[in-house]
């Protein structure tokens, strides 16, 4: 997610980046192959990188940043970890891609089914998007239903189902949220409100007859983090239950980051049960585009070529992605995630400490090692509380950091990410910066 495109300009400072960006608008639509990428939301040239080692980036100008975006996630162990890239030359020098089973992505689908316990069998793909896609049309077969339940605020990739945004009641149907989505696959998707559990129910006491599948974010991250208030899960699985729907829990971001389980591992087991389905990403492939979908076995069953529902894959499997994301699930020991934690709640101390000095309304909310900082006061439960909050302020307190070599995710509506080779003096440099970027926070155009 992102917030709306802003007209402020910054001051090109980065000549190297700047032309690359030029080149690359002629060829590539806006410059950038993801949107996010493009700075629009917070103005100015989005930095080309051209290295990553450890905790730091260096673009194209050669200047070195301290990244607290992490690839949007994956790269939990920092960049170029050396055991995973042995891991990855390892698999290259047998060759790229067979376009047959191998070895590898059977050790990778053992290592996902060991660490989550109700997930049973995994398919593994090339993108979160396509995990998400296939877990609803799987849910789909198996209930024969078609309607989706999302919640306002969590993103499962650019499914055309599921970029939707709600109609004008909390159980209507959704009408698309992007040109190109028909609106008889928007039609197909209930959107409610993240955190509120009387707006399920009503949605499933008016529809759940219709009703394949609920996916939810395990704890939201694309409007910034948004953890479910208590109870909030446990009553998805009451509701989905009850109705035969299945309940898919999105983990791509929190898989593997927030514990060796995800967001499962911390909030689950459940006493109402568990997710039917879950999808992964972004950890798992240690960086490389692998992804996976997974769940009971006898769901897992329906798919081709074991059952009627189709789902293929070229690249799924890849053998060189399943070595990157094997060597990163087994390098994240406890002692990553326990040092996850220290370096995570050292830089939001701080930013909550200066942004505090310079009286700036924040609040910072975390899943795991994940954490967001709303430039807002009071707590954020669901998509409209994520958007009442001072983007002016991010764009400020976001260039200021840039500047003395900070980078943060380009949005007030994004995660930010910490690695366990963020060592003493990657954090020390995150610190020394915070106090001018909270004076520019405060400071209004």
């Amino acid at each position: 997610m992102s917030s709306q495109p802003v007209t402020v300009q910054t001051t090109i400072d980065s000549p190297a980046s700047a032309a690359l960006l030029a080149r690359a608008s002629e060829v590539i639509p806006g410059g950038v192959n993801s949107p996010v990428r493009a700075f629009r939301a917070v103005g100015g040239t989005p930095r080309f990188m051209a290295s990553g080692s450890g905790p730091w980036l260096t673009d194209a100008d050669g200047k070195r940043y301290v990244d607290l975006i992490c690839s949007w996630g994956p790269m939990i162990l920092g960049h170029a970890h050396p055991d995973v890239l042995a891991a990855v030359t390892e698999a290259a020098a047998r060759g790229f891609s067979f376009g047959t089973p191998s070895e590898n992505e059977v050790r990778l689908a053992e290592e996902i089914v060991r660490r989550v316990e109700p997930v049973e069998q995994v398919r593994l793909v090339n993108s979160g998007t396509e995990a998400t896609m296939s877990a609803i049309r799987l849910a789909r077969g198996f209930t024969g239903r078609d309607v989706v339940v999302k919640f306002a605020g969590c993103y499962h990739g650019h499914v055309d189902a599921l970029l939707a945004s709600a109609g004008s009641g909390v159980a209507t149907f959704a009408l698309p949220d992007s040109a190109g989505v028909p609106r008889s696959s928007a039609g197909e998707t209930i959107v409610l409100p993240y955190n509120d559990v009387p707006a399920l129910e009503a949605a499933f006491a008016e529809r759940g007859h219709e009703i394949a599948a609920v996916i939810t974010e395990a704890a939201a991250g694309n409007m910034g983090v948004v953890p479910p208030g208590p109870g909030f899960t446990e009553a998805l699985l009451r509701v989905t239950k009850a109705h035969g729907a299945l309940l898919v829990s999105d983990e791509v971001m929190t898989g593997f980051r927030c514990s060796a389980s995800g967001f499962y591992g911390l909030e689950g087991p459940y006493a109402a049960g568990a997710p039917d389905l879950f999808t992964f990403g972004k950890v798992m492939g240690g960086g490389f585009p692998t992804a996976a979908f997974g769940g009971r076995a006898d769901v897992m069953a329906l798919l081709a070529p074991q059952g009627p529902v189709y789902q293929a894959g070229t690249l799924s499997g890849n053998p060189v992605a399943s070595a990157a994301g094997l060597a990163t699930l087994q390098g994240c020991t406890p002692a990553v995630y326990e040092r996850l934690d220290v370096v995570s709640h050292a830089i939001a101390d701080a930013v909550a400490t200066e942004l505090s000095a310079v009286s700036v309304p924040h609040t910072i909310q975390w899943a795991g090692s994940m954490f967001s900082v709303f430039f807002r006061d009071g707590a954020v439960a669901n998509y409209d509380d994520a958007k009442d909050q001072d983007t002016g302020a991010f764009r400020r307190f976001f260039h200021a950091m840039l500047s003395q070599g900070v980078h943060l995710p380009p949005s007030a509506f994004e995660s930010w990410f910490v690695s366990a080779s963020h060592d003493d003096e990657a954090v020390d440099h995150v610190l020394a910066a915070l106090p001018a970027a909270a004076r520019a926070a405060a400071t209004p155009d």
